[in-house]
């Protein structure tokens, strides 16, 4: 599978980007918001993992940039804020599959993601990394 991590903590990117990859999977890392977007169109992905607060573009807003184009990548926003029931519900608002705080521990960040995976069907264009 293709994974993206979208965080402008480099360290904390670098970090879920390795432990992805030690899974077998491929999983690539931004941590410029602005540059989602234009990623997802010339990269195939599966699913992001997005940090809710980030400059340039926060979270919340790039979900619904994604959502223009993807409309049912798997996106599961991942913050620090630990459980927050008003922050939950703005994500799923805004159009996020999941949410995970940072406090867990990799390997429930992990099983987070593929539960978000195994329930949200995706087409094949969007899998190949096109606009549906």
């Amino acid at each position: 599978m293709n994974f993206l991590v979208v965080d402008d903590n480099r360290l904390l990117n670098r970090f879920l980007t390795t432990y992805l990859r030690s899974k077998g999977h491929n999983s690539a890392s931004l941590t410029d918001s602005s540059k989602v977007v234009s990623w997802l169109d010339l990269n195939p992905c599966d699913a992001i993992i997005l940090d809710i607060g980030m400059p340039k573009i926060d979270g919340i807003t790039l979900i619904s940039m994604i959502r223009e184009k993807f409309a049912r990548l798997p996106i599961v926003m991942f913050t620090g804020l630990g459980y927050d029931e008003e922050a939950m519900q703005a994500v799923r608002k805004a159009g996020a599959n999941g949410y995970v705080s940072k406090g867990l521990g990799p390997s429930e960040i992990y099983s987070a993601l593929m539960r978000v995976l195994n329930h949200t069907p995706q087409s094949e264009e969007e899998k190949a990394g096109h606009a549906a």
